[in-house]
């Protein structure tokens, strides 16, 4: 057998590359890489420009050279580096030394040594993670997740009124509306986006211990935590006075439970749809050219929703992996946050795929209302609760002497199926008033929705 040319390990990178890809803008080893330059270039400017050890601010166009050479990182500078690490042994010295690199380029080789100035990797690396996981979730992840709630809230507004046979426990159980239920979907969703949304990403810009030792000894006449909390704000993050060599990566911690708890509630879903699918609720749509069975030429298997499943349980474990890992680091310092954080990308583009799927098979699925209004009407025992409840009321209202109403309709309907015309006798026989014996008479279970409805306009706009 004849060894293949390189492959991809991971079927993100490989199979399902078209659907992920734009995680790998910011979570990849390229994507952290020009965030290092992007942080190292930032740091240089605002030394420059506080005159830092006499030196004089850079101009609007050597800062926007200097800007540029982060934005457009690409190729080149990935190749580049590569050759330099490949010296250091070191990924964020090779970074420097890229910077000094282009310093050069642009004859500013003056301001050199302030570049990665009384850093330690870590001021670099945290800052460069809070970015691109920000991007990553605001830019990538969110707006897929925010397209998976609006095909959830479309379905609860079109199918609002859409009677449908509840399964509690799995059996027949008191109606809902087609509606209510992705509306349930849609509330629970739209909640744990807001804490995700709400997310505080934090930075720490302090040196070897987190002490600023480095920086006090090279000038004791400044206010160093002052001016970290400055730099570290100017990039929109907020800052952690308090830490080791690492930031304490809490925030993070915070971050992937969330949207762990977030893939858990969207496995939920998906268990669901794939059970109405099962019991005939749901329709799929056959798509042009698609095979459901490669044996079974009728079937039109759900697999959205079970490709959506797996990667939503691999996403939660890899994240569950990070949030427990991340907020342990021994003493002041170890590297086991370095391995595990390359794996943030992984963890988050399974959950886009996810995402991805469902947004597909929500689109590919219709309601059938025949099948929902024949289970309906299979099952007139679900009319107890209402009888029960009714008649009770009528005892407390001193129109009914009946005792114990649930022990009468559990005689009637329990583990038996009951059709209208019997339930019709048997309110017809009840001792309660009128007016109850006409409310309850006319009632058939599609009608039994409650306030249903109009529940799905809990829904926030």
């Amino acid at each position: 057998m004849s060894p293949m040319p390189a492959q991809p390990i991971s079927p993100l990178d490989g199979r399902y590359r078209a659907a992920v890809s734009p995680v790998g803008d910011h979570l990849s080893e390229a994507g952290l890489n020009r965030a290092r330059v992007h942080i190292e270039v930032e740091w240089l400017i605002f030394q420059t420009e506080l005159g830092l050890f006499g030196t004089e601010a850079l101009s609007g166009e050597q800062q926007r050279a200097l800007r540029a050479f982060a934005s457009d990182f690409g190729q080149p500078e990935i190749d580049r580096l590569a050759e330099i690490e490949a010296t250091t042994r070191h990924d964020v010295k090779a970074v420097e030394y890229l910077v000094r690199e282009q310093l050069d380029r642009l004859g500013l080789n003056r301001v050199a040594e302030l570049t990665h100035f009384a850093c330690t990797s870590e001021d670099i690396n945290n800052l460069s993670y809070a970015l691109t996981v920000r991007a990553a979730v605001r830019e990538v992840w969110l707006p897929a997740f925010d397209h998976v709630i609006a095909k959830l809230r479309a379905w609860a507004e079109e199918h609002r009124a859409a009677p449908m046979l509840s399964h509690t426990h799995g059996q027949p159980a008191t109606p809902t509306t087609v509606g209510k239920e992705f509306a349930v979907m849609a509330f629970r969703l739209d909640r744990i986006r807001r804490q995700i949304e709400a997310t505080e990403y934090l930075g720490k810009f302090s040196g070897a211990t987190g002490t600023f030792s480095a920086h006090l000894v090279a000038d004791p006449e400044r206010d160093w935590p002052q001016l970290s909390r400055d730099f570290v704000t100017g990039l929109g993050l907020t800052w952690n006075p308090l830490t080791t060599q690492i930031e304490s990566h809490d925030w993070q911690a915070e971050l992937y439970a969330r949207i762990s708890h977030a893939n858990r509630v969207l496995h939920n879903i998906c268990t669901d749809v794939w059970t109405y699918i099962s019991m005939g609720y749901f329709k799929q749509v056959p798509q042009a050219g698609a095979t459901g069975s490669s044996t079974m030429p009728h079937k039109v298997n759900p697999i959205r929703f079970e490709n959506a499943e797996a990667n939503l349980e691999l996403s939660s474990a890899l994240f569950d992996s990070l949030a427990a890992t991340l907020v342990t680091s021994r003493l002041q310092r170890d590297l086991t946050d370095s391995s595990s954080q390359r794996n943030i990308g992984v963890a988050l583009g399974h959950s886009l795929l996810a995402l991805d799927n469902i947004s597909r098979g929500l689109g590919e699925i219709a309601l059938d209302e025949t099948k929902l209004a024949a289970d309906l009407d299979a099952n007139w025992e679900v009319l107890g609760e209402a009888i029960q409840t009714v008649i009770r009321a009528e005892v407390a209202a001193g129109r009914s002497t009946i005792e114990d109403p649930y022990a009468l309709l559990k005689e009637l309907t329990r583990g038996r199926r009951v059709g209208q015309a019997e339930l019709v006798e048997f309110v017809n026989g009840l001792d309660i008033g009128d007016e109850a014996k006409a409310r309850l008479a006319a009632l058939t279970p599609a009608d039994y929705v409650g306030v249903a409805a109009s529940l799905v306009d809990q829904l926030e706009a």
